[in-house]
């Protein structure tokens, strides 16, 4: 993962822009007082910051050990990361994200810290199996019980469906089951009902819902009965009927049922603005969205995804992990803080308290979810999804995300109208295919060699 002394350090400098040299250091040396300093490196914005530097002065306090954080934004983190890990300058504690699990460990990147959370006594059944789950790999499998332990859950991240509450009130739109998922026809239905011109100058503004192809078509796929694979992920099945359906759907929302803004709109103002500004009825909420929607000027809660085939709601769940560098100086403190960060209920409560995440502790996200006047009110939705129907992104456990990107490329003459998502479905599930096939013998080599 890097070269020499001096590589490195420019490296270092790289990843954190500002970050002192120390913070990468070759020999692990703290301050001026001796101390040993690990470093950490993550991605979040402000709420997320605060909320590390309150729980890491608490593990400083305990252990002695001094943590420097690297912080990095959500969109440069993959980037930066990459430059640290070719120029040999791993940090010791670091951000993992489920799709490049497999490549870490056949690379020898990431430290398998089974042995030391099993000896360390954290009760694992506690955790969001999902969460633990999510970074186990037998050199096969990722993601199923038995497999190695290459980090920790930094969080679960279930991907909830809210409504504007004040919106639908003032229609006299009766506000949705929290329990029940609105079938298909309810939900564009109540929809049409909030599209409409609120000031009398003959322009919609205001509007349905807003969705994101990239990140919501999947509740409409699975609800469907579709997949993007077969169990084993060795087969695409982007083509099937179901698949085909959801995705026609989704692009009939602007197109037919003309329920969210036009591309002439959203180019003005995103959805998620126009979401924020009180401007649309139907948004996806996942937990990192409460501390900035909790201060929006409207009232709003959590449903379940409306479900298109009329059966069961289906979406998904994120995670971030937390790993160690198989390079480490300094394994046994490494492990430690990951423990902390993902287990220990004092930081798990410093980080939920900020409001950027569900706790990854069960018995607390149960007491977390009832209690009184929280915000949103019906957060127990996030723990549904966790517990009962939310599922793993499509290329969450495949060797790398390659296959599932090619899907989007070229998707936008489906979303215009221009061309039938049956079509479109057809000419990419061959590509996809193909590259499905690279990404499996890719890591059945890696496995081997490893």
């Amino acid at each position: 993962m890097k070269r020499n002394r001096l590589i490195a350090g420019a490296v270092c400098a790289a990843v954190a822009g500002a970050l002192t040299l120390t913070a990468c250091s070759d020999d692990g040396a703290g301050g001026d007082d001796g101390a040993k300093e690990i470093t950490f490196m993550f991605r979040g914005g402000p709420d997320e910051k605060a909320a590390y530097e309150a729980a890491i002065k608490k593990y400083t306090a305990d252990t002695g050990v001094k943590v420097k954080m690297i912080v990095t934004d959500a969109d440069q983190y993959a980037t930066k990361l990459q430059a640290a890990v070719a120029g040999n300058n791993v940090p010791d504690v670091f951000y993992i994200e489920q799709a490049t699990l497999q490549s870490y460990v056949s690379s020898g990147v990431l430290m398998d810290i089974t042995e030391q959370v099993d000896a360390s006594g954290v009760d694992l059944d506690n955790i969001w199996p999902y969460g633990v789950d999510s970074y186990r790999f037998d050199g096969t499998l990722q993601g199923t019980p038995g497999g190695k332990l290459y980090g920790l859950p930094k969080d679960v991240g279930p991907f909830s469906f809210g409504y504007n509450k004040t919106m639908l009130e003032a229609a006299g739109i009766p506000l949705p089951d929290k329990d029940v998922p609105l079938t298909w026809d309810d939900f564009v239905a109540i929809s049409k009902q909030l599209t409409v011109d609120t000031d009398g100058d003959g322009a919609v503004d205001q509007w349905g819902t807003g969705l994101n192809v990239q990140w919501n078509l999947q509740s409409m796929v699975w609800s469907n009965d579709g997949d993007w694979t077969n169990a084993d992920r060795t087969e695409v099945t982007v083509d099937s009927p179901e698949f085909a359906e959801a995705l026609q759907k989704f692009a009939d929302l602007t197109n037919v049922d003309k329920v969210t803004p036009s591309a002439s709109d959203a180019a003005t103002l995103d959805t998620y603005q126009r979401w924020m500004a009180g401007e649309i009825g139907f948004f996806p909420v996942g937990p990192w969205d409460v501390s900035v929607y909790n201060d929006l000027e409207f009232d709003y809660d959590l449903i379940p995804w409306p479900s298109l085939g009329g059966g069961e709601s289906a979406t998904w769940i994120g995670s971030l992990g937390i790993g160690v560098s198989a390079t480490t100086k300094h394994p046994e403190d490494a492990v430690k803080l990951v423990t902390y960060l993902s287990t220990d209920a004092d930081a798990q409560q410093t980080l939920v308290d900020a409001n950027i995440q569900i706790p990854n502790l069960i018995d607390m996200a149960e007491t977390w979810a009832a209690e009184e006047g929280a915000e949103p009110a019906n957060r127990q939705e996030f723990l549904d999804i966790v517990q009962d129907y939310g599922r793993a992104m499509p290329a969450a456990f495949t060797y790398g995300a390659e296959w599932y990107d090619e899907l989007w490329t070229n998707i936008q003459p489906v979303l215009d109208g221009k061309q039938t998502a049956a079509e479109y479905l057809a000419e990419e599930q061959p590509k996809m295919q193909t590259l499905l096939d690279e990404s499996n013998a890719t890591a059945e080599q890696a496995a081997a060699g490893s």
